[in-house]
């Protein structure tokens, strides 16, 4: 398995937001965020409790110690409460591709949080990590996320069939289309 290196980690700093590490100094944030079944309704999980939560963390934490995955917490620039996650995850070696997943809490939705914090983890995993395309899945009715992808240049692909998650449509980005959006 190809591992990358993200020692130290690798802050996003945009116009109004930082991706930082979480870390368990941000289990209350996570907790609410994990267990709010507006954020998980079209995730097809379960509400996680604050054990759960903090057993995340701590595996979050060795797989990115391990060069396995990514997670930013998601904060506004000048506060350090994290109000949702962004990650690159489930790397794909022979085609130098990742997932990105997403989730934001509702009271911060439709303010254009998670298009600029993708716009960074987008440049950061064609730029830095050199990938060469990134995939998302999203459940078929999440059109706030089909809008995002779309927005984002991600082209749908089909229903890649999942197991646990029937629903879910395909969106990929590949380098080119990513690095042909800034001519």
């Amino acid at each position: 398995m190809h591992k990358f290196n993200f020692s130290p980690f690798p802050e996003i700093i945009t116009e109004r937001l930082k991706l930082r590490q979480v870390t368990l100094d941000d289990l209350q944030e996570l907790y609410l965020l994990k267990s709010d079944e507006r954020v998980l309704k079209y995730l097809n999980t379960k509400p996680k409790t604050i054990e759960e939560t903090r057993q995340f963390i701590i595996r979050l934490t060795e797989g990115i110690l391990n060069g396995e995955w990514i997670l930013w917490g998601i904060t506004l620039k000048n506060h350090s409460k994290v109000i949702g996650t962004i990650c690159l995850w489930n790397f794909s070696p022979e085609e130098k591709k990742e997932e990105i997943g997403y989730e934001l809490m509702p009271e911060y939705q439709g303010r254009g949080i998670m298009q600029e914090a993708m716009t960074g983890v987008l440049r950061y995993g064609f730029f830095t990590l050199g990938l060469e395309a990134i995939e998302a899945f999203t459940h078929r009715q999440n059109l706030k996320s089909i809008k995002l992808l779309e927005k984002n240049k991600f082209s749908l692909q089909g229903s890649k069939q999942l197991k646990d998650h029937p629903d879910n449509v395909w969106y990929l980005l590949k380098r080119e289309k990513y690095l042909g959006s800034f001519l």
